[in-house]
């Protein structure tokens, strides 16, 4: 039996754009499953289960980008773009948005290597878009945002809190300024590149001992989906440009979580794997949302003439809720 699963963003992201009319009635007449837990890393959990039951990003990407994450905690330092406002400042670009090189990283890591191996932190890049602190084990660390959730805010919200956040304001102050004095930023403006004035610090833990999918097959443009995948043994690829069938007996899971454009979306992937299931190439069609709704559509479900046409929740507007 086939079956595709397709994450998405929570449906109020889409504003007030609206679903088409046949796509409204495939969604209407399909099954509404139990509402789950919402958020980004909750949803990720429903397809992955690692083992202790701990969401490690920076380990599972370092495992899959070196192969020597076992025995140390890990944080991605990726490489990021800030520009201040009048309000504080703001992330605007992290790691493969940057247009980076080797050339970056061959320039800034052994400026900025000294910041962190004074307090036994040792940063290094397999990769120019994702940099690794490694520390010891049994590090304690406060709580660092990841950069989906600070993307376009101020960074003082995304701030590590407690007494151990204390201590990586500081040096993460102190990286900073490395980063704005160093001439390898000049170059980089005058090539028409922003510049590389932070690291974005995030996805702390250590490497689980094993890590298991409900799918065979993860297409994503998330590296940390692709590592997910691929270390519980299947196949990971990037995200294609549309929705392109799956083999029989497979179970593919499509990243869609980056979707803004509703129309877009139903024209590359919703309509065509609901067309698909309709007709048979497909068995069944999950449809998990950030907001834990879900849905999934198949075949049969056709005949159900008698339900209503399904209607995308609007997004929240507090000042029509009472106080």
């Amino acid at each position: 039996m086939s079956r595709m699963i397709f994450l998405l963003p929570a449906w109020p992201v889409f504003g007030r754009q609206s679903l088409s009319p046949a796509l409204a009635k495939v969604f209407g007449r399909a099954d509404a499953l139990a509402h789950v837990e919402s958020g980004r890393d909750a949803q990720l959990m429903r397809h992955f289960v690692s083992m202790p039951a701990r969401w490690a990003p920076a380990a599972m990407t370092r495992q899959v980008d070196a192969g020597d994450a076992a025995g140390a905690a890990w944080l991605r330092a990726d490489p990021a773009h800030v520009r201040p406002d009048i309000n504080g400042a703001r992330l605007l670009g992290i790691g493969e948005r940057l247009s980076l090189s080797q050339d970056d990283v061959d320039a800034l890591i052994p400026a900025l290597k000294p910041v962190f191996g004074d307090s036994g932190f040792a940063l290094d890049a397999p990769t120019p878009a994702r940099w690794y602190l490694r520390l010891p084990g049994e590090a304690k660390l406060p709580q660092f945002s990841a950069p989906d959730d600070a993307l376009g805010e101020d960074l003082f919200e995304h701030q590590p809190g407690g007494p151990e956040g204390r201590r990586w304001r500081a040096l993460l102050n102190e990286m900073q300024i490395v980063l704005h004095n160093h001439p390898w930023n000049a170059q980089r403006v005058e090539r028409g590149l922003v510049p590389i004035n932070a690291l974005w610090i995030w996805g702390g833990g250590v490497l689980p001992d094993r890590v298991a999918a409900d799918a065979g097959l993860a297409c994503s443009d998330d590296d940390l989906v692709r590592a997910a995948m691929q270390l519980a043994g299947g196949k990971a690829t990037r995200l294609p440009s549309g929705f392109a069938g799956t083999e029989a007996g497979a179970i593919v899971l499509h990243d869609l979580r980056g979707s803004r454009d509703l129309a877009a979306l139903q024209r590359d992937w919703l309509i065509p794997a609901a067309d698909a299931v309709l007709s048979g190439a497909l068995d069944t069609l999950v449809l998990d949302t950030a907001d834990g709704s879900r849905l999934r559509i198949a075949k049969a479900q056709r005949w159900r003439f008698w339900r209503r046409v399904w209607s995308m929740p609007l997004p929240r507007n507090p000042a029509n809720e009472k106080t």
